[in-house]
């Protein structure tokens, strides 16, 4: 259960988000995992009778240490330490506090980790399987997977797509990604049949009782009571479908397919500034972890085929 604190201690929190939201553009998930972490932050800080806005640098490394004896994951941590640096931050940038004390703090050591993808043997078994259901049901899963494949889409983009997002031609989709920034990305003949297809039983799909927060202009409405396809029940969707197609259901999931889809493309030659733009990457030494995915094939490659490796 959350445990609750009271609003003065809060404010300031409450204030932060308030300008993440609306000066950054930042996603509700981001939101809720900052709220989630600075009220975490929060009751630490109440147990030292002190509001967290008034911590100081050895507040936060006690904290960090508390959560280092949980067993968290360094990458959790790291997350909590970024979370804290960015509340502290905007504290000083408003002349809120004269000092920043996260200014000294280190975030723990991670290890890169180099994305999971499946393999384009993977992906066309799952498409098949996905075009063996019958009915709406089927042609929604084609159009969901083949839009996902075709564009490397992250998946709130993709499920909270609105309807305008298509292109009159119907062979682009323009795309509000992180901080509000808009892209436009291209799809595939395939994902264009199947996007078609959807589109003659789309409204078989929109909810049944008047909603407000505008399920009728979703791409992909729902009968649910959210009016609209949500992250959590398409990635069930995969799961189910990765069971149907053979295929460990704990390696497929929506990151998974976007994975698969920058680095498919760069193993046919992409260029990465074309594929940092199509992935909504600010910065391209995020998409160039991409990379190293091919260097690790290759040498897997070598390693099985090369004489002197036998």
């Amino acid at each position: 259960m959350k445990k609750k604190h009271p609003a003065s201690v809060l404010r300031k929190i409450s204030v932060f988000l308030d300008m993440m939201m609306v000066e950054r553009g930042a996603a509700a998930n981001t939101l809720e995992s900052y709220e989630r972490d600075l009220s975490a932050f929060a009751g630490f800080m109440v147990t030292r009778k002190r509001n967290p806005e008034d911590a100081d640098a050895t507040h936060i490394r006690a904290y960090i240490k508390s959560l280092s004896e949980t067993g968290l994951a360094a990458s959790t941590i790291a997350r909590q330490i970024s979370a804290i640096r960015q509340f502290f931050r905007f504290l000083f940038s408003d002349n809120i506090r004269t000092d920043d004390p996260t200014s000294t703090i280190s975030s723990p050591r991670l290890g890169r980790t180099l994305p999971k993808y499946l393999s384009e043997d993977e992906v066309e078994r799952l498409l098949d399987t996905a075009r063996d259901h019958q009915g709406g049901e089927g042609l929604r899963l084609v159009a969901l997977l083949e839009i996902l494949y075709a564009t490397g889409l992250r998946v709130t983009e993709l499920v909270g797509m609105p309807l305008g997002a298509l292109s009159r031609d119907e062979r682009f989709l323009l795309v509000r990604g992180k901080g509000g920034k808009e892209r436009m990305v291209p799809l595939s003949e395939p994902a264009q049949d199947a996007v078609a297809d959807y589109m003659a039983v789309r409204e078989d799909y929109l909810p049944k009782k008047h909603t407000t927060n505008g399920a009728h202009l979703k791409m992909f409405p729902s009968h649910g009571k959210d009016g609209f396809l949500t992250r959590a029940r398409f990635g069930q969707m995969l799961k189910k479908l990765a069971m149907e197609a053979g295929i460990d259901h704990r390696r497929v999931s929506p990151h998974v397919l976007r994975h698969s889809f920058a680095s498919h493309l760069l193993a046919h030659g992409v260029d990465l500034r074309a594929l940092q733009q199509m992935l909504g990457h600010s910065d391209i030494s995020t998409t160039q972890i991409y990379t190293h995915v091919l260097d690790e094939g290759l040498k897997a490659l070598v390693n099985e085929t090369h004489p002197l490796a036998q």
